[in-house]
Formats: structure tokens, C-alpha cells, sequence
């Protein structure tokens, strides 16, 4: 259940939560492909409302989960009630080739942007529908998504007004490393950053 490079993940039913109707299940780039239309569906969904507004998203979103689904060691979470998409997590490995970093409004040092093979995993996506939330169904997706991760750290961007997900993100012991405005235009966000525990060998 590693599931980095060389590991692929094929859908792994990780369990039901008693009572709660909770079903949570984990899947590669390939499987996630076949629920894009519904992922894209429940992003656009969450990212209509405040703080984030992107009127947008149903224009970009798809492509950009396009090509991350593709990506080697991609793994995505989902949790669901019966039928129904509640949220999901989702990430992949960081290339050497990166641009991930490209866009600091501050430099940072070499020794935190450099990027070879095993050291960062970013986590792309985290999202639970607005109904849903408070229910610590976020970080049990976070958890999955990063559970037995080869990688050294993982990374993931916040918006400085995304108030609950930052106090998340600082309850699961990530540190803000920097901030990053993509594109050079659009809001900026906080780049975090989190070290991953060892997988046991």
C-alpha cells in the first residue's frame, strides 16, 4: 500500500466507518479517470464559495486534473456515503523537473527547492462538501492520501483566508515554508510544507 513509483495503487477499499454510512477507497490515476467528471463536479462545488469564489473552476479544473492523474505514483482518496461523493484527497510525487517552485514571491533557499526523486510529495487536492465537514472526514482523507508515502515531505498551498484549512493543516504539523503567487497573477498562497514518517522497510 506504498503506492510510489514502481507501486502502483489499484483500488483499495481501506474500510467503512461504523454508523456513519462512511466508505473511504483508494485509486490510481487510471481509476480515478473514470470519476473525473464527478471530482470536477464536487470541486467546483467547494471552490464557488467563499474565500475562494472561482467562478472558473469548471474551465480549468478539468485539465489540470488531467495531467496530474497521469503523473507517476498519483493516488487518490475518496470517501462516500452509499453512493454519493462526500470528498477527496488527492496528490503525486514531485519530478526534479518541478515547476512547483517556480513561482515564490520571495527566493528560498536551494536546499528547500530542490527536488530529486523520493523527496516531495505534493497534495494537490483536499476537499469535503460543505454539508459534510466537521466531521473529521478531512483528515482521515489527508491520512489515506499520505499513509505510507515513500517520500521524505509533503507539500501542499494554502490561501492565507482559507482560515479552517489553515488550522488544519496547522493541527496535522505543517509548517509555512513561503508564498507563491501561480502564474504571476491570482491570489497568493502559503506554501507548506510537512515531514513524512519512514516507511518501515
Amino acid at each position: 500500500m506504498r503506492g510510489g513509483e514502481g507501486s502502483p495503487i489499484r483500488s483499495v477499499l481501506i474500510g467503512t466507518v461504523p454508523g456513519s454510512g462512511l466508505t473511504f477507497l483508494r485509486l490510481d490515476g487510471g481509476e480515478a479517470a473514470a470519476r473525473a467528471d464527478e471530482l470536477a463536479g464536487l470541486h467546483a462545488e467547494v471552490y464557488a464559495d467563499p474565500p475562494y469564489r472561482q467562478a472558473d473552476d469548471a474551465g480549468v479544473y478539468p485539465a489540470r486534473f488531467r495531467v496530474r492523474r497521469r503523473q507517476p505514483g498519483f493516488v487518490l482518496a475518496e470517501a462516500r456515503n452509499g453512493g454519493y461523493l462526500v470528498g477527496y484527497a488527492a496528490g503525486m510525487p514531485l519530478r526534479p523537473s518541478t515547476s512547483w517552485w517556480r513561482d515564490l514571491t520571495a527566493p528560498l533557499p536551494a536546499e528547500v527547492t530542490a527536488e530529486y526523486p523520493g523527496r516531495t510529495f505534493a497534495l494537490t487536492d483536499l476537499l469535503v462538501r460543505a454539508s459534510w465537514r466537521r466531521q473529521g472526514i478531512g483528515r482521515d482523507l489527508h491520512d489515506l492520501v499520505l499513509a505510507g508515502r515513500p517520500e521524505e515531505r509533503a507539500t501542499v498551498t494554502v490561501r492565507p483566508a482559507a482560515s479552517a484549512a489553515q488550522s488544519a493543516f496547522r493541527a496535522w504539523d505543517w509548517l509555512r515554508a513561503g508564498r507563491m503567487r501561480p502564474g504571476g497573477e491570482g491570489p497568493v498562497l502559503d506554501v507548506l510544507l510537512k515531514t513524512l514518517s519512514p516507511v518501515a522497510g
